[in-house]
């Protein structure tokens, strides 16, 4: 019974050890996750940009076809479409805010 408690021991003593270390690394790791998390932000939020540049032009059409064609009910589609590209250009500049890039 005694060889099992010291064996438990200095299972117990190396996990702990090993703990510590790996800590460490995780800090180096995160902030280098952060450092190359950094250089996707400017392209994906211009991406982001052209996509809401694109859904503006799409929807720009749609709402244009939806009043040549007498349709009453283009309030809704137009806020609709307008809500979608305002939300994509407010989201571009908090990702870049978030990040300290603006």
């Amino acid at each position: 019974m005694n060889k099992l408690k010291k064996m438990w021991a200095t299972a117990v003593v190396l996990a702990l050890g090993t703990a510590t270390s790996f800590a460490q690394n995780g800090v180096t790791g995160i902030n280098s996750a952060t450092t190359s998390l950094k250089t996707y932000v400017a392209p994906v939020t211009d991406v982001v940009l052209v996509i809401g540049g694109i859904v503006g032009i799409v929807g720009a059409i749609r709402v244009y076809s939806k009043w040549n064609s007498g349709d009453q009910d283009i309030n809704k589609e137009l806020m609709g479409w307008g809500g979608s590209c305002v939300f994509l250009v407010v989201s571009a500049v908090v990702i870049k805010a978030f990040f300290g890039l603006t």
